[in-house]
């Protein structure tokens, strides 16, 4: 029996077990009709868990609301809360501590995900052993990861330490990034690139290794040298996936938390504290609900629109 006489003989099977009732009513409905009956399930599930909280935090937006207060009346108080947040200076050092934090990562983790994808990409012996290696850091939780080096960063036990000292000459235990205010910022940088450099190394391999050789070859014969192939062939044919690596670490370092948190214990000062620790703060430890829903919502709309119009960006570069 072939494959399709054995589907038909399920689906008659099927069919035949169906109720009565049910096989008329589903025989009296159209194709879309029973397309729409599948995926309703889905539909529901989504409103539920994506759009309702999503609506229901615009409304908290615009009262004074308070999670632990519960029980007692809730104020509508208009736009207030959208002054407040536009207006604290405190809220916008965080939101520059944020762009500094998201410069910083983005153009290590390109520059060396790209590196060592074309490295990777030569094909040498034992580059699928490295590669597993390399992938390693991303692999692990990023709670794991912050206690990992924080531990590498303590000033009397910690490698990080040593490693720094035998090459600046300090002595390690005086030397110590996670405490102050001038590096611990770049502490937090340097765990973010270990941790997801290999996510962009991934992202680009796959947008070299999709570099028919034909073209390789056409260069080659045409006597176009390495860094003439590079420029002209590699790095445009690359960059859509280099940018679509970029869009992916950029949102997720903008709600970047657990692991500052793991690593600084909201310290030294306010030089570590992201966009996302000063909304967690307004939320549950403050709680100013009200306050930290209008937060969230220009959160969302700025990292929306921004990833609206790269998107934008990143389809011109596909159509070139």
């Amino acid at each position: 029996m072939t494959n399709s006489s054995a589907s038909e003989a399920v689906a008659i099977g099927a069919a035949k077990r169906t109720p009565e009732v049910i096989a008329r009513r589903v025989r009296g409905l159209s194709d879309r009709a029973i397309a729409w009956l599948f995926i309703a399930p889905t539909i529901v599930l989504l409103l539920a868990i994506n759009v309702f909280p999503l609506i229901w935090t615009v409304y908290l937006s615009f009262t004074n609301y308070k999670a632990n207060r519960a029980a007692r009346g809730v104020e509508w108080v208009g736009l207030d809360n959208y002054r407040r947040v536009l207006t604290d200076s405190d809220i916008w050092h965080n939101m520059l501590v944020t762009g500094h934090f998201l410069l910083w990562t983005m153009t290590f983790q390109v520059l060396i995900g790209f590196g060592l994808a074309w490295l990777i990409n030569k094909n040498f012996k034992g580059h699928g052993v490295w590669t597993t290696v390399i992938l390693l850091p991303m692999m692990l939780s990023p709670a794991v990861v912050g206690n990992f080096w924080t531990f590498l960063y303590q000033p009397q036990i910690g490698l990080f330490n040593y490693i720094v000292g035998f090459f600046t000459g300090v002595d390690p235990s005086s030397f110590e990034m996670i405490g102050s205010v001038n590096l611990a910022p770049w502490a937090i940088v340097i765990v973010d690139t270990w941790m997801w450099t290999p996510y962009v190394m991934l992202i680009c391999l796959a947008g070299l290794r999709s570099i028919p050789d034909y073209i390789y070859e056409a260069a080659e014969v045409d006597g176009a040298g390495p860094l003439r192939t590079f420029w002209s062939i590699t790095l445009p044919m690359v960059l859509p996936f280099l940018m679509l690596a970029v869009l992916f670490r950029a949102i997720e370092n903008f709600k970047m938390f657990d692991l500052v948190v793991e690593l600084t214990s909201g310290g030294p000062g306010s030089v570590t504290e992201l966009a996302s620790i000063n909304l967690k703060r307004e939320a549950f430890e403050k709680w100013r609900t009200g306050l930290s829903s209008a937060f969230a919502i220009i959160l969302f709309v700025t990292v929306f629109g921004a990833a609206n119009i790269y998107v934008k960006a990143l389809n011109r570069v596909k159509q070139r």
